[in-house]
């Protein structure tokens, strides 16, 4: 029901076009994972300088790992482009009740993966323009910030790849704490319905690459962009995330939006200009440096 009516349901970004309106549609694609081929969405500039090497922004979408609509941040990907001049990358990765825990976690790091290989061949013929894997972020909002963290994690483990920056909006870094109350729009019973759903598991609540948060080690992950929200039930989340990041040397810009709930970005569109101005800033910064 929730894939169904996502795009009728979903509407926060309509308001939230600042900028690259008149970009052309992102360019469809599909890339291997080991659970399979997975539909990405390629943001680009055909204006851009074609000599010039752009960085690359990899985006994972919310939806509580229920809803697969990547088009919900349409609104961002094309704000990106826009202003930060990377090349974005939205990912359809697969969600509940069709999938459980690891696979979107381990699909969204593959893709990203893919992305850092295949910069030269592969994302030079889908952006039509240079692309440098190695000046690589990676961000997303609500479960898609938990992605985006769990993304993090798993390259510093492997080795394969280290993203410049992260950026988690909102984001869901504990499915494994009890919570028996909340206010706000996620509530305890949409809590449940995603872990029942998506982490059916209990044993595997939280592992490090669920619940980020939770990880014993944070040491040596890319700097990061946390935005939480006053009044998001899911702040402790990115609040304590920020925290231990710091903790252990990682830099972080930690910006809460004061009187706001998980739609941070719809409570004032003022105070959303200069969010994702300074959160663009941030990425254009990240894929500048050497």
């Amino acid at each position: 029901m929730m894939h169904a009516s996502a795009r009728w349901t979903v509407r926060y970004g309509e308001e939230l076009r600042f900028a690259g309106t008149a970009l052309p549609a992102p360019r469809k694609a599909k890339v291997p994972t080991r659970h399979g081929a997975v539909p990405v969405h390629v943001y680009t500039d055909p204006a851009w300088d074609r000599a010039e090497p752009r960085g690359v922004y990899v985006h994972f979408h919310g939806g509580a790992w229920l809803m697969r609509y990547p088009e919900m941040d349409d609104f961002w990907c094309r704000y990106l482009v826009a202003t930060a001049g990377v090349v974005v990358v939205n990912v359809d990765f697969r969600t509940g009740p069709y999938a459980t825990y690891p696979v979107a976690q381990e699909q969204c790091h593959d893709v990203a993966a893919w992305v850092h290989d295949h910069a030269a061949d592969r994302m030079l013929a889908l952006a039509g323009a240079p692309v440098d894997g190695d000046l690589l972020v990676v961000g997303g909002f609500s479960s898609g910030g938990g992605l985006a963290a769990s993304v993090c994690l798993q390259a510093r483990d492997s080795g394969r790849f280290r993203p410049r920056l992260q950026v988690l909006g909102v984001p869901a870094l504990d499915l494994a704490t009890d919570v028996s109350s909340s206010p706000g729009m996620i509530s305890p019973s949409l809590r449940g319905l995603v872990r029942r759903v998506y982490f059916p598991d209990p044993a595997t609540r939280g592992d490090a690459y669920a619940s980020p948060v939770l990880a014993p080690d944070l040491c040596g992950l890319p700097a990061a962009v946390v935005l939480t929200a006053e009044n998001d039930s899911l702040r402790p989340d990115g609040d304590r995330y920020a925290a231990r990041l710091r903790e252990v040397g990682v830099p972080v810009l930690h910006d809460v939006t004061p009187g706001a709930d998980h739609y941070f970005l719809s409570a004032d569109l003022v105070r959303a200009r200069a969010t994702m101005a300074m959160t663009a800033e941030a990425v254009q910064r990240a894929v500048a440096g050497p």
